[in-house]
């Protein structure tokens, strides 16, 4: 979520989302369905501009960097990159402090910088996505500067302000309990109009008040302009938090305090408010004027998948048509039956809609240690990386997930750059450790990331073992696997195109599903331990309508597995495996 830490938010979301139900469900989207909309086939690779390549030496990635790495984009079978901001921004949350939404800042280049990295994107066929903060600007934004200038200013409804309550000597203080995420009251006192703005984030960070809808028109307007330059959608940050409580009610408080010392609320009043509904419908039917079937993504965190679906517009579908599925992505436990249940949820509680995985992003914890043991990580990132692109969802992937990239949290508060980290300390380290540099070659010292002695975060300390230059040339390498799963939902129409059936429903140990192919085609079947002990299984394929049982393995991190010709095997520990069903 913009910037803040969701750790253990997500994980308690994720685990009060569902029963964890461990039957067999043939999900609604069990029959193959061809649509060759670009995003509903799309692998998605988000790029935090600043970690990702450095092109003139400053020790800061930029956009001219990333347009020299889009071969090794190209080859790796992505299809659309996500940039994180890259606008002016004064870089108090690192971009997600917007002061200019219709140019570049000069860390990372120019417009003419921009519009060259489309030019050259659009040749390897990768489309550009952007960020887009809707929620707030910052507080150097020439809108936000204009509103607290004057109780009178013509822009001073553009955001959200109030009085206060009378405190002790007759000072005011906030109208109500509610906490920024960063820590503290989210009111901030400005004492040249004697009044209190809201900032659901960093102080610097003002909300828009979209009850105004000169909001509406001016962000919409933002929006267009870059669409106008082709870029192929959005990825709407924070945008379950557009709209706040207008009688400005106190939160329920929930008990305890979190990591920055401030009481835990129910924030019932502060986010997924049903007014942002209305802007969603409107916003995609604005988008919906270009060609080119232009895509809006949504940052949503979401406590079940009821709540999900209200995101894509549930039966109309005319919201969203990826808000990211976090619930599944974000359990943070490699659990069989969890698994099973959500993704059988979302396959049959979205009327349809197209599921959208991931399981990293630049807010949390890397999935490497969020699911590994420690000794059968890779493994492990192998089960991660086939549930991604073998299930019938569009795939989001972060940069180095691919690699294997580790979280490399500061040991000290004197080397952390993100601000919630330095006021959270040390219960909260804040996010840098899943943003440092990426790892291209063993080069020392910066791994081809930059010329410069120093990078604005340290590269990782593992980067001479794993890079992009060693893993390609590693036929097992995590790198691998993942540019073979990808070539593979490319090319096989039962993963491209397929549904998907679950079998070996009370099975606590293994993920097993078959992906269904079209007519002619044949049927996938893919089986996952997600423990440290062999598991015999024996799937039935009955239970997909398939009555062949003759099978070719595909794909396997297990050398006793390639031969395999049943389904019924034992696999390794944590054994991710692939087969053919073989037509008669």
């Amino acid at each position: 979520m913009n910037s803040i830490r969701l750790r253990t938010l997500v994980l308690a979301f994720s685990m009060a989302a569902t029963g964890l139900a461990a039957q067999t469900i043939v999900a609604s989207g069990s029959a193959p369905v061809i649509d060759n909309t670009w995003w509903k086939h799309a692998v998605i690779y988000e790029i935090y501009p600043r970690s990702f390549q450095d092109s003139n030496g400053d020790g800061i990635g930029d956009l001219n960097g990333i347009t020299q790495r889009l071969d090794y984009l190209q080859a790796l079978g992505v299809d659309a990159i996500w940039i994180s901001p890259m606008y002016p921004s004064p870089q108090v949350d690192f971009g997600y402090d917007i002061s200019d939404y219709e140019n570049i800042d000069p860390q990372y280049g120019t417009l003419k910088d921009f519009d060259r990295l489309m030019e050259e994107a659009k040749k390897r066929n990768i489309r550009v996505i952007l960020d887009m903060v809707l929620n707030h600007t910052s507080d150097k934004d020439k809108w936000f500067i204009e509103s607290a200038s004057s109780r009178k200013n013509k822009k001073r409804n553009w955001y959200v302000w109030s009085d206060g309550k009378p405190g002790p000597n007759g000072t005011p203080v906030p109208p109500n309990n509610w906490v920024s995420l960063f820590g503290g009251s989210a009111w901030e006192y400005m004492p040249q109009t004697k009044s209190f703005y809201y900032h659901k984030f960093y102080k610097q960070q003002p909300d828009l008040n979209w009850r105004n809808p000169e909001v509406e028109n001016a962000m919409f307007g933002v929006m267009k302009f870059w669409l106008d330059r082709g870029v192929a959608g959005y990825r709407l940050d924070a945008i379950p938090t557009l709209f706040e409580d207008p009688q400005q009610r106190n939160e329920p408080a929930t008990g305890g305090t979190n990591a920055q010392g401030d009481p835990n609320l129910q924030e019932i009043y502060t986010s997924n408010l049903p007014e942002v509904h209305d802007v969603m419908r409107r916003m995609r039917a604005m988008v919906g004027k270009y060609p080119g079937d232009r895509v809006l993504i949504g940052e949503t965190y979401l406590p079940n998948t009821a709540e999900l679906d209200k995101w894509y517009g549930g039966a109309k579908k005319d919201e969203l048509q990826l808000p990211m599925d976090m619930i599944v992505g974000f359990s943070n436990k490699l659990d069989a039956n969890m698994f099973r249940t959500r993704l059988s949820e979302v396959e049959t509680q979205v009327h349809g809609s197209q599921p959208l995985l991931v399981f990293d992003n630049h807010d949390n914890i890397r999935s490497w240690e969020r699911y590994g043991d420690g000794v059968h990580n890779v493994a492990i990132a192998k089960i991660l990386a086939t549930m991604l692109f073998t299930t019938r969802a569009t795939a989001l992937m972060y940069y180095g997930e691919e690699l294997g990239m580790v979280t490399s949290t500061p040991t000290r508060v004197e080397d952390v750059r993100d601000p919630i980290g330095k006021t959270g300390w040390p219960n909260e380290k804040g996010r840098d450790g899943e943003r440092t540099p990426m790892q291209w070659d063993p080069t020392p010292p910066q791994a081809g990331f930059s010329t410069s002695a120093t990078t604005w975060l340290p590269v990782a300390s593992n980067y001479k073992t794993v890079n992009v230059q060693t893993e390609l040339a590693d036929p097992n390498s995590l790198l691998n696997w993942h540019k073979n799963l990808i070539e593979m939902r490319r090319k096989r129409d039962a993963v491209r195109d397929g549904g998907m059936v679950m079998l070996d429903g009370t099975n606590a140990s293994v993920l097993s599903y078959v992906r269904t192919a079209p007519p002619g085609h044949h049927n996938i079947v893919v089986a996952l331990n997600m423990t440290a002990q062999p598991q015999k299984i024996a799937l039935d394929l009955k239970e997909a309508g398939i009555q062949q049982t003759a099978i070719k393995t595909l794909m396997t991190n297990e050398s006793s597995l390639m031969g395999a010709t049943t389904t019924s095997i034992t696999l390794p520990p944590f054994a991710s495996w692939i087969g053919e069903v073989q037509m008669q």
